[in-house]
């Protein structure tokens, strides 16, 4: 049974010997975190499941911490403070049970398997960070678990969520869950942050959406304003929402502030009684605006989806239907793009025209995107209802000076012998020249030390 769940910051600096003198820059957020401690150790639980942004973060799975005792410091933040606890094997293994019957990547890493794969195998400010405080306030001897958030789609951590509360069920363990996680980064032009507008819109719009218990809204939040924001809980908290899938819940506001242009809020969640499921509802929403999307659809889209749905579900590659003749007569390189609940699924394309005509590019592009981009396993027939699509078109490269690089209008390509990387323009985290070189040069496998060709190129971006 849930006992409790609370949304934790983690900055290091609200912890005393860290902060100083700028711990009275945070007076709220440390009061709060006070009161949602207390309030957490006198709900009894059993076990602490902690999730963080800050572990093992993977594209593709979720991970937790598999050794019998759990330690970590601040050492990195010149403190020399340090927690341990116990670790719920038993609820974890029974969490790992059931993600494998749901066909979720679940890792689990003790030392000997994280230190093999440079991985870390402690525990991180995000989790040490509310454990100071729980502590602090008092909590005895009880269990952890240290579960990292992965990049999988919203849906599966929401439904990941789900299974923490039946294994903990299951098991008849007492259970509290922290969502560690900051609000947005960009509320200021401060430190190694830019401020965007969105941020103060991201953070007021969680806290109206939790303080309202409207679910639904929140996992739907628009994808842009997530990224504008630059937050780091979103996640965490979906997981923390799933669990309490089913139940009704009071929610309460202990503190926001965001003095270093990082937003910090902290609340607690008292479930209440049982009420039907919400996920169907969530996946209901979400098809309904991708079917939306579907019926403004661009020629080029609409193509990609066509081939694509036909060879997955039928292994076919189909014929172009009246209406594709602008396709059958241009000729350009293209890259076709699949994204599923926000997440990339899928990206393969052209440099130059290879296949003859668009019509052509596209449809081999898109089922190569879906069948072998090496970072990603074939699509899956489920998948195709909630497959979002993009067309790129690329113009003909043209040679370049770094000065005459903009990564928001152009794409790069680059160049040195047989070797050379492409990124496209516009890209999500991709804001300025030096880190648009930096992961084309990686992707041809190229040192930013040698000589390499810089050419330009500007896209057509079709949805």
């Amino acid at each position: 049974m849930i006992t409790y769940t609370a949304l934790s910051p983690h900055p290091p600096l609200l912890i005393p010997e860290i902060g100083g003198a700028r711990l009275g820059d945070v007076s709220k957020t440390q009061q709060g975190l006070e009161e949602m401690a207390r309030q957490m150790v006198d709900s009894c639980p059993e076990t602490i499941v902690f999730l963080t942004p800050h572990g093992n973060i993977f594209s593709d799975a979720l991970s937790a911490l598999g050794d019998k005792e759990l330690e970590g410091d601040f050492a990195n933040f010149g403190c020399n403070i340090a927690s341990s606890a116990h670790n719920d094997l038993e609820l974890l293994q029974e969490i790992e049970t059931r993600t494998k019957m749901a066909s979720l990547n679940f890792l689990v890493l003790d030392e000997k398997l994280a230190r093999s794969n440079r991985l870390q195998h402690r525990l991180d400010h995000g989790i040490l960070v509310p454990l100071y405080y729980l502590q602090k306030a008092g909590l005895p001897k009880v269990s952890i678990l240290a579960i990292s958030i992965g990049y999988l789609p919203l849906m599966d951590l929401y439904a990941f969520g789900g299974l923490i509360r039946d294994a903990a069920d299951t098991l008849g363990r007492n259970i509290a869950i922290v969502a560690s996680g900051d609000m947005s980064h960009f509320l200021k032009d401060e430190g190694p942050y830019q401020y965007h507008p969105d941020g103060a819109r991201y953070d007021a719009r969680v806290k109206e959406l939790l303080a309202n218990g409207d679910v639904v809204s929140f996992v739907n939040m628009p994808e842009e304003l997530r990224n504008n924001a630059g937050e780091c809980g979103f996640r965490s908290l979906v997981i923390m929402l799933g669990a309490l899938d089913g139940r009704e819940f009071t929610a309460q506001v202990f503190s926001y502030e965001g003095p270093f242009g990082v937003g910090y809020l902290n609340m607690g969640f008292v479930p209440g009684q049982e009420r039907d499921s919400l996920l169907h509802d969530i996946r209901m929403d979400k098809l309904k605006e991708i079917e939306a999307k579907r019926q403004a659809e661009s020629l080029p889209v609409s193509w990609a989806r066509m081939t694509l749905e036909s060879y997955i579900e039928k292994g076919e590659v189909p014929s172009a239907p009246p209406g594709m003749e602008e396709l059958q007569q241009r000729k350009a390189g293209a890259f076709v793009s699949l994204k599923r609940n926000g997440q990339l699924r899928g990206c393969i394309g052209t440099i130059a025209p290879a296949y003859g005509n668009l019509l052509a590019e596209i449809q081999h592009n898109a089922i190569a995107a879906a069948t072998e981009d090496p970072r990603f396993s074939i699509i899956e027939p489920s998948e195709l209802p909630e497959l979002v699509y993009s067309v790129d078109v690329l113009g003909e490269p043209e040679p370049a000076l770094r000065s005459e690089l903009d990564p928001k209008r152009y794409g790069v390509i680059v160049t040195s012998g047989r070797r050379r990387g492409l990124l496209l323009p516009d890209l999500e985290g991709v804001d300025t020249v030096e880190e648009q070189l930096l992961i084309a040069l990686q992707k041809a496998g190229i040192s930013p030390n040698e000589n390499y060709k810089i050419e330009r190129f500007e896209v057509t971006r079709y949805k």
